[in-house]
């Protein structure tokens, strides 16, 4: 095409594609967000996670993700492994599974609820006497009194009482109290149980979208640099009184660049497959090799929502302020603990002529200097009921002010929570509506970029005539410089690609619901079977915390 009037005509058309409005992909069919303004707030278990991309999956190619037809017929293969990979399959639903439970975080926030537990029974049985048995052995020698003679007598007297006894010290306002302050406190760690599900489900959810972002944007470059090759070949192969030699260098110092930045998305690939085997403890050799393509667009709650319709939720869902209610009422049953202690008694029972007075029954003996006897049987048992006011009651109102104090400052940590609740969905909210906006950006980008590099790669084979010197449509920089924003736009799209998913899981986190609902949408297919199991140089994952040693 050497007419002068080409070139002109190639632009419009360039541009005119350029700002299309990209079309869904109809590879998958889009669902209903979880709720919509009015409606219930749980997520509906029937509607699927909506999915939308640029990029269109190949009928007969699963593994081969390409760009729609209209863009030249793209092909961006999956990122390859090196052969020293350990190759390590999953999906997001069997990771969004394995996090419910094998995370440290959530055996640790188990651990808690098992000592609350024991809390709470220790508590129950306060009221329960102290069994005791033993043996009390006395030598006396020396003067002593005489009480019915009235003098003073220096005999040697041995005693001796062994036997049993069930000792009890107790305050009734503790053992009426304790279990109702054990109960809440146990059902503050039963919440911040689900906490750390849902943490672990965000952590779990960043580490899976960053391996697709860094998998999406290794492929991205090796097919820039295999472009990059194209380039510089089809540059080397003009005559060199259209490009001068210099213009071959360029482009091989980009292709050179470009093969560095693939090597480092390789690198960023692996660091992230070790963040999420780390996170879900499995093997951290393995290089996570999800089964989705890295394009793929998870939508769990529309953009669209209004910040009055989420904020009631996240405040009616979210467990971390269920714990602190929790605590606020354990701080309550401690207050009326302090009120009730100068009015309820505490009850002792326990021994009588032994020392610590802590045999009740068994068999004693008296004898005078070496001797010991005769033996019989004796039963001596204490009951009291006792009154007491600390400081003459300045105690009592000491430690009823302390337990007001605590519960203010209760009351102080659920304000900030509600607080950071709020806030969270607010930043929740914007990430996500500003990742929806910068995917449809990202999406017509790359198509520009595409259309762009094919365009100058393809100029540079026509020339045109201008003052009867023969030049190129278009000039090599250009074309080099079409390469270096392409591959830019592959970042771009797939890094964008990456915030959408967080944000949605977010925004997920940020409303309170429970990780559990998020195994009823299956947003990605199925629970697959993967192998959990670690190198023996690593402890195995169990269920539950780690059993104690002793």
């Amino acid at each position: 095409m050497t007419n002068r009037y080409a070139w002109p005509w190639m632009a419009v058309v360039v541009l005119v594609i350029a700002w299309v409005e990209p079309a869904p992909c109809s590879a998958q069919t889009p669902a209903k967000p979880i709720a919509a303004p009015g409606q219930p707030a749980t997520p509906s278990t029937s509607a699927a996670p909506r999915v939308r991309s640029v990029m269109a999956i190949q009928p007969n190619s699963p593994g081969l993700p390409t760009l729609n037809n209209e863009i030249d017929k793209l092909k961006l293969r999956t990122a390859p492994l090196e052969p020293s990979d350990l190759r390590f399959p999953i999906n997001l639903a069997t990771a969004l599974r394995l996090s419910d439970a094998r995370p440290l975080i959530v055996a640790a926030a188990q651990a808690s609820v098992w000592v609350a537990e024991a809390q709470l029974t220790r508590a129950k049985v306060l009221w329960v006497p102290v069994f005791t048995f033993g043996a009390d052995y006395i030598r006396h020698d020396g003067g002593g009194p005489d009480f019915n003679k009235g003098v003073m007598t220096f005999p040697s007297v041995n005693f001796f009482y062994g036997g049993l006894a069930g000792n009890l010290y107790v305050s009734l306002t503790d053992a009426f109290f304790e279990p109702l302050v054990a109960r809440q406190v146990l059902n503050s760690r039963q919440w911040d149980i689900q906490t750390a599900k849902n943490d672990a489900l965000m952590m779990t959810a960043n580490a899976y979208f960053s391996v697709h972002q860094y998998r999406g944007m290794y492929a991205g470059a090796l097919y820039s640099v295999e472009r990059g090759h194209d380039l510089v070949e089809r540059i080397n192969q003009l005559s060199h009184e259209l490009v001068p030699k210099v213009e071959v260098d360029r482009a091989r110092n980009m292709v050179a660049d470009l093969e560095q930045q693939a090597t480092a998305a390789r690198e960023a690939w692996r660091v992230q497959s070790a963040n999420l085997t780390q996170v879900l403890r499995l093997d951290p050799r393995a290089v996570v090799v999800p089964l989705e393509h890295d394009h793929l667009q998870v939508t769990l709650i529309d953009p669209k929502r209004q910040l009055d319709d989420l904020m009631p939720i996240a405040l009616a869902n979210r467990p971390e302020l269920a714990s602190n209610r929790a605590l606020i009422q354990a701080a309550e049953a401690r207050i009326r603990r302090e009120k009730m202690r100068p009015l309820l008694p505490a009850v002792q029972i326990n021994g009588f002529q032994s020392a610590g007075m802590l045999i009740q029954a068994g068999l004693f003996g008296l004898g005078p200097n070496s001797s010991m006897g005769p033996y019989a049987g004796r039963v001596d048992i204490s009951y009291q009921l006792v009154w007491q006011l600390d400081a003459f009651g300045v105690g009592n109102l000491a430690r009823v002010k302390r337990q007001r104090g605590q519960e203010s400052q209760a009351i102080v940590e659920l304000r900030r929570t509600q607080d950071t609740v709020a806030a969270d969905v607010n930043r929740a909210q914007a990430h996500l509506q500003s990742a929806t906006a910068r995917v449809s950006q990202a999406d017509r980008a790359l198509r520009t970029a595409v259309i762009t590099f094919n365009g100058h790669l393809e100029g540079l084979r026509h020339t045109t005539r201008l003052d009867n010197v023969l030049v190129l449509i278009f000039r090599p920089q250009e074309a080099v410089y079409s390469l270096e924003l392409m591959k830019l736009a592959f970042d771009e799209y797939f890094t964008t690609v990456a915030d959408y998913n967080r944000s949605q899981f977010e925004l997920f986190h940020a409303l309170g619901y429970p990780a559990r609902e998020l195994a009823d949408l299956r947003p990605a297919g199925e629970v697959l079977p993967v192998d959990t199991a670690r190198p023996s140089y690593l402890p195995p994952v169990g269920n539950g915390p780690p059993r104690a040693t002793r």
